[in-house]
């Protein structure tokens, strides 16, 4: 039997003890594979490598003998790139990861894959040398891109176990159709890439391996769906613009760390949990850590469903609706976050119980610790998480979010803006390796819609994006059609006052 079917099995089984143990009296143990058995334990670690890598960046700043610039405090960043060669050891990576995607090797230990074909055009048969061809191998590979490139996708791409997409050294852009799926998969490490405009695509034919193509309904236009997988981690990307969600986890995945990201531009940011019914989910472990929440975004950073969630050092810069939400019971440790509320008076809250009354939500186990609240922002409270004692993730004290702007000062792809457009040849400035060059556009063929350019918060409305040349000439026809309307009226209304006679002399014809 194939990973896919035994997976697809797994989750059908454990659906099967979920029903069971709503109707008997008698507790059924649901715990999925690569699930922690005390998340508690990984959220206390976590802090004590945060702590630790602080401590040695403070030590480094007084030594002035140290000529090294490299230490942000930021443990997952100090990890490599301190490292002055890292390019010639970039497997190292995967010895860096925190949190509960922690154990996500990728594709370490395997061969290096280069991309040097930008193109999508087939997703049964994808040409030796595309992104598509390197990530549905079964073999672990460790893929990077051979210049700066825009990835326009057919149609969702299908990501196989113990791979890594490396975007480190080049500016790389994921978008079109679908864009990057993870189902029934294991370790996988997806690392400063943007992904954006994502739309829904399918009913079709897609290749998830060598030995496989399936037949593939229309996907939700996600930057990076999580569907029963597990041992993932999502590292130093920028993700905006799509027509579901930037980041969904759904379908019992577990053992997931998203940090060091970028989000904005989007309504339904990350979703994580399948429905309040699908009890498999309650062994869902995610770790949110380092990440910037920017301009644009709606609600859910994340919402929540059953699961332990671990929100830990975070700039939540704006929300329109709320920051996290949940349902159904989940665990959410939120430690040392700064949570900035926006203008709204009815806004200010962090937090929102969804579609739930207060007398079933009082004993959820939410919790703030050692977070920042700024401009009116408050978090709700409630269970474990009224008390001044968490079990053991209170025996670490978070460091302070006043260092919340330190350990996120990198968010985001490495050296390139943090905002995310779609164009054709379009310059890059500096890659974090320092080079300059061009993207190369690959275009899908057939669909007739490579040309898609943009989507508002995912209600699906393409439009134009009009560029730098468009806004100047704009605006430079609005001032002078100004300067023509008010030297007229100036000049009517001279009239209308002094009269022909008072305006002095006037020429004669």
């Amino acid at each position: 039997m194939s990973s896919t079917a035994t997976s697809f099995s797994l989750c059908f089984l454990l659906s099967i003890a979920a029903a069971a143990a709503a109707s008997s009296p008698v507790p059924l143990n649901l715990t999925l594979s690569h699930q922690y058995p005390d998340p508690e334990a990984v959220a206390q670690d976590l802090q004590r490598r945060v702590n630790l890598s602080l401590s040695r960046r403070q030590l480094f700043t007084i030594d002035e003998h140290d000529q090294s610039s490299c230490r942000s405090g930021n443990p997952i960043d100090d990890c490599w790139r301190c490292e002055p060669n890292w390019q010639s050891n970039r497997q190292r990576l995967a010895e860096c990861g925190i949190g509960f995607g922690a154990g996500a090797s990728g594709g370490k230990g395997g061969r290096y894959y280069l991309v040097t074909d930008s193109s999508d055009s087939d997703t049964v048969n994808p040409k030796p040398g595309t992104l598509r061809y390197g990530v549905i191998q079964t073999e672990p590979l460790w893929i990077t891109f051979a210049s700066n490139m825009m990835i326009r996708l057919k149609h969702e791409l299908m990501v196989n176990s113990y791979k890594t997409i490396d975007g480190r050294g080049v500016n790389v852009h994921i978008t079109g159709n679908g864009c990057i799926t993870l189902q029934y998969v294991s370790d996988v490490i997806i690392h400063n890439v943007h992904v954006h405009h994502c739309r829904p695509s399918g009913n079709t034919m897609i290749r998830s391996s060598p030995t496989h193509v399936g037949w593939r309904g229309k996907s939700d236009g996600d930057a990076i769906s999580i569907f029963g997988a597990s041992k993932i981690w999502i590292d130093h990307c920028s993700l905006s613009y799509c027509a579901d969600g930037l980041v969904d986890a759904i379908m019992g995945s577990t053992g997931i760390t998203v940090s060091n990201s970028y989000f904005s531009h989007h309504d339904e940011v990350m979703l994580l949990g399948h429905d309040d019914k699908f009890l498999p989910d309650s062994g869902m472990q995610v770790t949110i850590a380092f990440n910037v929440f920017g301009p644009g975004l709606v609600q859910r950073m994340p919402r929540c469903r059953l699961g332990y969630i671990h929100v830990v050092n975070n700039d939540f810069t704006y929300w329109e609706m709320y920051a996290i939400g949940g349902s159904a019971s989940p665990t959410i440790n939120s430690q040392g976050n700064r949570y900035i509320a926006p203008g709204d008076p009815n806004a200010k809250e962090v937090t929102k119980r969804v579609d739930t009354q207060e007398g079933d939500w009082a004993d959820w186990n939410w919790r703030s610790d050692g977070d920042v609240m700024v401009n009116g922002a408050f978090f709700v409270r409630s269970g474990a998480g009224l008390s001044a004692q968490y079990s053991k993730a209170s025996s670490v004290e978070p460091k302070s979010a006043g260092l919340v702007t330190q350990l996120t000062l990198n968010a985001g792809v490495f050296g390139e803006s943090r905002e995310s457009n779609v164009g054709d040849d379009i310059t890059s400035s500096q890659g974090s390796s320092g080079m300059t060059s061009t993207y190369s556009s690959g275009r899908s063929d057939g669909d007739g819609d490579d040309d898609y350019i943009g989507m508002i918060f995912g209600g699906g409305a393409m439009g134009w994006r009009p560029t730098n040349s468009t806004f100047l000439f704009l605006a430079i026809g609005l001032i002078l059609v100004s300067t023509i309307s008010t030297a007229t009226a100036l000049e009517n209304a001279a009239t209308q006052w002094l009269g022909p006679s008072r305006r002095g002399p006037q020429e004669d014809n």
